[in-house]
């Protein structure tokens, strides 16, 4: 059997549909939007994102945004509503049903039952005068759409306005938060978004106490050495303090090899460890991000790079395995 013809021009003209009405939409963007993202801001109890087919997806879609950008939130099917998970919906929360037509029967049949159980209600649909509109505390009407599909039967611009009208919810409601990238960290700690926001503090695997060798730059050598072998998990190298405690240099197991091979007709071992160190090394503060720690240590070309407080203490130190995986800022796709 022949391939039939590629009809690029529907392709064109699905994104170029979906495309001018979203952008319109933004033209009408007002009162009934920034209620829906007060009634979000001020729920006391979570938010429930709720549609059938596939308005349902895009419900799916926006629930885990919202949960994902400081807003707690979970997906309600309909259909499963009325088999007992109703019980899902308490006093305090805020249900979001999209529905194109406004008339979903699944949906319709839920609107008594969710007022009865003190939620607010907000509609998201193309029919301002739908039952669902009516029965919402809060209508998100975005009016009549002109499907992409040739027969005007596939739900192609009315699911994308549902999408991008939640993504403008979520983001405008997350601002709202004063949600921080450090947040967003925390809840995306698998991915590499995650990873980009991690800081250094949270990536490091030597602490202060917990496996990391400090020595005085008074001490000889030798007992420099022999406290590092006490160490239970040894990185590749010792941090050096002064008097105050703050890092004043640091000795690589490279450095070392170094200098036993320069100097091998003297007895380095009982020369104070200061003279050998690497004085005023690199380092890195703890709250900066572990992608700009890398970029530092790909830039100088080390393996190891101490952390230290406000003091210039140390507090641990960062190790290029701890960033397996990672990527600098600068590789990031923009």
């Amino acid at each position: 059997m022949d391939a039939p013809d590629i009809d690029l021009d529907l392709a064109r003209r699905t994104l170029r549909a979906e495309g001018h009405t979203i952008a319109a939409l933004a033209e009408r963007i007002g009162p009934s939007f920034a209620a829906a993202a007060r009634s979000l801001f001020q729920c006391t109890g979570k938010v429930i994102l709720t549609g059938m087919g596939k308005a349902g997806i895009i419900a799916r879609k926006v629930s885990a945004t919202l949960a994902s950008t400081g807003t707690v939130s979970i997906f309600l099917h309909p259909a499963e509503a009325v088999h007992g998970d109703l019980g899902r919906v308490q006093r305090g929360d805020v249900v979001v049903a999209l529905s194109h037509s406004g008339e979903t029967a699944e949906i319709v049949r839920l609107l008594d039952h969710i007022k009865a159980r003190g939620a607010t209600l907000v509609a998201v649909t193309g029919e301002g005068d739908s039952t669902l509109a009516r029965h919402a505390d809060v209508t998100l009407c975005y009016g009549p759409v002109d499907e992409a599909c040739p027969w005007g039967l596939a739900p192609t611009v009315s699911t994308a306005v549902m999408l991008a009208l939640g993504d403008a919810l979520a983001l405008t409601v997350m601002a709202m938060r004063r949600f921080t990238p450090e947040e967003f960290a925390a809840f995306h700690p698998g991915g590499s978004l995650g990873r980009r926001l991690m800081t250094v503090e949270q990536a490091m695997m030597f602490r202060k106490g917990a496996g990391l060798c400090l020595v005085s730059e008074t001490a000889l050598l030798g007992d420099a050495l022999a406290e590092a072998e006490k160490v239970p998990r040894r990185s590749g190298a010792v941090l050096l303090v002064d008097g105050q405690g703050r890092l004043s240099g640091i000795l690589t197991d490279a450095d070392l090899r170094r200098l036993l091979l320069k100097h091998r007709d003297r007895q380095v071992l009982n020369e104070p460890v200061g003279q050998f160190m690497i004085r005023d090394p690199k380092r890195i503060a703890a709250g900066e991000l572990a992608s700009d720690a890398l970029a530092m240590m790909n830039r100088h070309r080390i393996d190891e790079l101490p952390v230290v407080d406000g003091d210039g203490r140390p507090m641990g130190i960062i190790d290029v395995q701890d960033l397996l995986g990672f990527r600098t800022m600068s590789d990031a796709p923009d």
